[in-house]
């Protein structure tokens, strides 16, 4: 299938996740739940949808495990909004801990920063 009808479906079916989950999903352990993106094999079997949990690791193990249970609810949501589609693709859910990687280099860049502030590096003719 060409990559971009891949990527066409791979968007909207993240489109339609998001809005399952933050409009429909009912579980309070689901929280703060964002679909971050979404990889759809070249065959269509299989899709890969990445999703960033706030709150606590339990908290976050909590959501993961309320939406991996939810999963069947998930793909009967998307299979009825893009009805075109003959199969719909088993939903692989991923957490994607981007944002807490992006956070914690933050957090390293700033305490460089700090550092240097503090005790700047010496130049060679100083020495």
């Amino acid at each position: 299938m060409a990559k971009h009808r891949l990527q066409q479906v791979a968007d909207t079916m993240q489109r339609v996740l998001g809005d399952v989950i933050q409009k429909e999903l009912k579980d309070p352990r689901v929280g703060f739940a964002t679909v971050t993106g979404v990889e759809v094999s070249a065959d269509l079997q299989h899709a890969k949808v990445r999703i960033s949990v706030m709150g606590s690791p339990e908290e976050r193990e909590a959501a993961m495990a309320a939406l991996q249970r939810a999963r069947g609810f998930l793909r009967k949501r998307v299979a009825e909004e893009m009805s075109y589609m003959r199969f719909v693709p088993e939903l692989h859910l991923i957490q994607d801990t981007s944002l807490d990687y992006t956070m914690h280099m933050d957090e390293v860049f700033r305490a460089i920063q700090h550092e240097r502030l503090v005790n700047p590096p010496k130049l060679d003719d100083e020495q």
